[in-house]
């Protein structure tokens, strides 16, 4: 047929299939069998592939090969993508009962493109609009009430007419058989009256119905960053202020790289922010790439955390990207790779960053500077949706030799910019410049003062105020009992990491055995003091209670 008519295109989707298509020994396969014409010039034909696919089976043979033109198709921009939607938006309007707004088109292509990163444009853009249509009618559709009667007689009469079947009454049978198509029939006729009044009132699609959709598709909450993230950009300074506290320093210098970022100064290939912390121990560093994802991004996965210790090793670099072709877990992927592929809008953080293998720094490089990191499978994994944050406590010990509780304000500041310095030394002797140069901004922390320790030992009793309130207890820690806690729990060395566990032995402890043996019950509100170095505990309502840690 195709040979004896001139005006006719054979289009063949997914090419590579022929190859080796009912193929058997001595016999020859579909690809074989279209050669000739095809070489003859009988038929026109276009195929479409893979790049993949046509390396593995069009490639290998030859003869195929030669006898097609290969033109490389590119994913459209996205301003021809927003063409192409705009030329087929009637179809899913006719077809979804709805109205894309143009803003809406817009919509689909730019979130889609932002935050789809494994696929293509058109056809991520187009899967959005089409979804977008089909969840929004499905919400807004209202089955009225005679259809659902008629669809409850319909089945009441199937059931009954089974049952006659089953005891041979077939002329009772014959009766419901048509009462139940007279019903059918009647049935008809109120949807095509109930389609006909849907149709006169579609629906609008708007771009917060596709940041709803584009949510679903990739688990980022789209439309609560679509809504407010100038406004959240903003107030970011003040607001991680509320948990991360005396780093006044780094807030203000992480805040600024992230918000010229979002405003579109820099590169769009690249990641949102490159930063490096340093550090002594339990000043925040790690709680503060905490506290960035959950104001950020607001959902749980926001934080992908990467121990550098895990990868001290050279042949560990393989963990992180994924094996290579003949190793063990060579399709498993990698463990940071993967991470991003299945949540590229998030923080990630490389915790103890100096303890890897050198080797390590060198695979970051392209994460760094392209926003791209190839993984053992050779998919390109896109990173530029995150933010990337390193944590080292080199050259910590100056800062840690140095500090007291002693000095003023002047000689803080004096002492705080030598060691800076000389921790910054420290970095360069251990870094190489190419790995440094694409670090957006290096912030060293400062060691914490004893009233940075208070303002944190109210933030530690936030967790365990709020369990208590569950049971209806309220706690109150007296000046004295804060200020016992923080002796036993700071030092300026190890920073304020044992306050939490100071908290657990003197304060969670004691409380969970007096709730255990009923002393303390709802509507208590429990006092903590000290008497002679120890906490003591006592209830509003109780003349006594103590504890003794």
């Amino acid at each position: 047929e195709m040979e004896n008519t001139d005006n006719l295109i054979l289009f063949i989707d997914e090419l590579h299939t022929l190859v080796g298509a009912g193929g058997a020994t001595g016999s020859l396969d579909a690809s074989n069998i279209f050669k000739p014409a095809l070489a003859r010039g009988d038929i026109h034909c276009i195929g479409a592939t893979t790049m993949d696919e046509y390396r593995k089976h069009i490639e290998k043979d030859g003869a195929l090969e030669r006898r097609f033109q290969k033109i490389l198709i590119n994913p459209p921009t996205t301003e021809e993508s927003v063409q192409i939607l705009n030329g087929l938006k009637s179809n899913y309007e006719n077809h979804h009962n709805v109205i894309y707004h143009e803003k809406a088109i817009e919509a689909c292509v730019g979130l889609s493109h932002r935050y789809i990163s494994d696929r293509f444009l058109p056809d991520k853009a187009i899967d959005a609009m089409d979804e977008a249509g089909s969840r929004s009618h499905m919400l807004n559709m209202k089955v009225p009430q005679a259809i659902l009667d008629i669809e409850v007689k319909i089945d009441k009469i199937r059931e009954e007419k089974e049952q006659v079947i089953a005891e041979q009454k077939f002329e009772k049978a014959a009766s419901l058989r048509d009462k139940e198509q007279k019903l059918m029939i009647k049935l008809a006729e109120v949807q095509k009256k109930w389609n006909k009044e849907e149709g006169k009132n579609p629906v609008l699609i708007t771009e917060d119905h596709i940041a709803d959709i584009v949510s679903l598709m990739t688990g980022i909450p789209v439309a609560k960053v679509a809504q407010s993230e100038t406004q959240k950009l903003l107030n970011m300074e003040k607001e991680i202020h509320k948990y991360i506290v005396g780093q006044n320093e780094a807030i203000k210098c992480l805040s600024g790289s992230i918000q010229r970022a979002r405003a579109g100064l820099k590169s769009p290939h690249r990641p949102i922010g490159v930063f490096l912390f340093l550090g002594p121990t339990g000043v925040g560093k790690t709680e503060l790439a905490k506290v960035i994802a959950n104001y950020l991004f607001s959902y749980s996965d926001a934080l992908i955390k990467i121990d550098m210790t895990e990868y001290g090793e050279r042949f560990s670099v393989s963990r992180m990207i994924g094996a290579p072709p003949g190793y063990v877990g060579y399709e498993e992927g990698g463990e940071l790779t993967e991470k991003v592929r299945r949540n590229p809008y998030s923080v990630v953080l490389f915790d103890e960053i100096e303890k890897a293998h050198p080797d390590v720094f060198n695979v970051l490089l392209q994460l760094f500077d392209e926003g791209v990191l190839t993984d053992g499978l050779g998919r390109k994994v896109d990173f530029k949706n995150t933010i990337i944050i390193m944590t080292s406590n080199v050259g910590t010990r100056e800062i840690q030799d140095h500090t007291s509780f002693g000095f003023t304000d002047t000689e803080t500041d004096f002492d705080y910019s030598s060691m800076k310095d000389q921790i910054l030394d420290q970095v360069k002797s251990i870094f190489n410049p190419e790995f440094l140069n694409r670090i957006d901004d290096t912030i060293v922390f400062h060691p914490l003062s004893r009233q940075d320790a208070l303002e944190i030992v109210d933030l530690l009793l936030v967790d365990l105020r709020e369990n208590l309130f569950t049971l209806n207890i309220e706690l109150f820690l007296t000046k004295r009992a804060k200020t016992l806690l923080l002796g036993r729990g700071f030092s300026p060395k190890y920073g304020a990491r044992n306050l939490r566990r100071e908290i657990q032995s003197s304060l969670e402890k004691p409380i969970s055995e007096l709730l255990l043996e009923n002393v303390f019950v709802s509507g208590n509100k429990i006092k903590v003091d000290t008497s002679d170095g120890q906490f003591t505990f006592n209830s509003v309502r109780k003349k006594r209670m103590s504890s003794n840690s």
